[in-house]
């Protein structure tokens, strides 16, 4: 007897991944392996496993990868002070590479010949995922339904999902969805009335951060503390990298801190409007740049932030297992092993204020910086330092 062919979906349990499930059975003659990679998004698994087994599907594959996540691409990330086009923190960017990479795993483990995933045609997803897929799988087939399946309108889809008695969530009848994305770094939402940048982000679409007009009358405080450039704990305890995001995830969120509203300009020529919610890692941002002050020479700060633009936009577009991203990665972490210490950080509705910074780094002289007299700089030489950088302006 012929052995079925395996192909491995990258499966969320809702509508789209669903239908798409069923039409890969209908359409290839092959056992379709459902996998979920958990990465700190709110998802329901027995839903998923219900939904999954009701379609016919014999594995169901759910991975916790929440602290290799963090400790492996969002910890780095923030070394780097990645910012798209100067305010997107690349939440969504930055969780498909590894989806990618457990996905292709789980496809070689189960000898499957195909990976699929749920992508529209006119996103940035389908390029994060399938430059992940070629790079730890390239012979691996990959099959993108959106791109060409006759489905063309959500109306499509919802007469697919009825003919096949798939459910149909009450909001999805109709007129489409918000198209939200979530893991445990970030909360994006895009389409319908976000669609038009005229229009403001109603209220109701914010998951995870208080507005700040709501948001407690008194600030809360943090510390942050590092080793090695990451955070290893809060407040002198101790956490796991998942466990201090959830947690500044709960304290910024409360104190209406990390929303953005941005039209971006997205790798495959359009532009698009999102609104993102990155409370923790907003405070990752600030705390690192803080931390980094106080234990970094001039240089090294400066060479970082003349190449960030360049490492935040490979990120957006997919790059993440590229030579050029791992080469600008060496000179983000260079010195890395100074920046040890913490950081205090206030927080009042929307606002981030340093409290303090403490290490035990020699990077800054007190005895430099006093206004008080002292043997530790010589002000004499000022004046040939400028003479000599005076010639420069002719």
């Amino acid at each position: 007897m012929k052995k079925q062919k395996k192909i491995v979906l990258a499966y969320s349990g809702g509508l789209d991944t669903s239908i798409i499930l069923k039409w890969l059975q209908e359409n290839y003659d092959s056992e379709v392996i459902a996998y979920t990679a958990d990465v700190g998004q709110e998802m329901d698994r027995k839903k998923i496993i219900k939904n999954a087994k009701k379609l016919g599907v014999k594995k169901i594959i759910i991975n916790d990868l929440k602290n290799i996540f963090v400790k492996d691409y969002v910890y780095p990330m923030i070394r780097g002070h990645a910012l798209y086009e100067g305010v997107y923190l690349l939440g969504t960017s930055i969780a498909r590479p590894l989806i990618a990479k457990d996905q292709i795993r789980v496809a070689k483990k189960f000898n499957a010949y195909a990976v699929s995933h749920g992508s529209t045609g006119k996103g940035n997803d389908q390029v994060r995922f399938e430059l992940g897929y070629h790079y730890f799988g390239p012979k691996i087939k990959i099959i993108a339904p959106w791109r060409i399946w006759k489905l063309k309108s959500r109306t499509d889809l919802i007469n697919y999902a009825k003919k096949h008695g798939i459910p149909i969530p009450k909001d999805k009848k109709g007129a489409p969805p918000f198209s939200v994305d979530d893991n445990l770094f970030h909360t994006s939402t895009e389409g319908k009335v976000l669609e038009n940048p005229k229009n403001s982000a109603p209220e109701f679409i914010f998951q995870r951060t208080t507005s700040p007009e709501k948001a407690p009358n008194k600030p809360s405080f943090v510390t942050i503390n590092y080793k090695n450039g990451d955070p290893v704990g809060l407040n002198g305890k101790k956490l796991s990298p998942a466990k201090v995001l959830d947690k500044l995830n709960q304290i910024a969120g409360k104190n209406g801190i990390g929303r953005v509203d941005l039209v971006e300009n997205r790798f495959i020529g359009i532009k698009s409007r999102g609104v993102y919610e990155t409370p923790g890692g907003t405070l990752l941002l600030v705390g690192h740049r803080a931390i980094e002050s106080v234990t970094l020479d001039k240089d090294t700060m400066h060479k970082k932030d003349e190449v960030m633009p360049k490492y935040a936009e490979l990120v957006y577009n997919g790059y993440w297992y590229s030579k050029e991203r791992f080469k600008l990665q060496k000179i983000v972490d260079l010195n890395r092993n100074k920046v040890n210490g913490s950081v205090k950080l206030k927080l009042y509705k929307g606002n981030i204020t340093i409290q303090s910074r403490q290490t035990s780094s020699n990077a800054y002289s007190m005895k430099k910086v006093s206004f008080e007299e002292n043997k530790t700089f010589n002000k004499s030489n000022v004046e040939r330092f400028i003479n000599f950088h005076k010639r420069k302006l002719r």
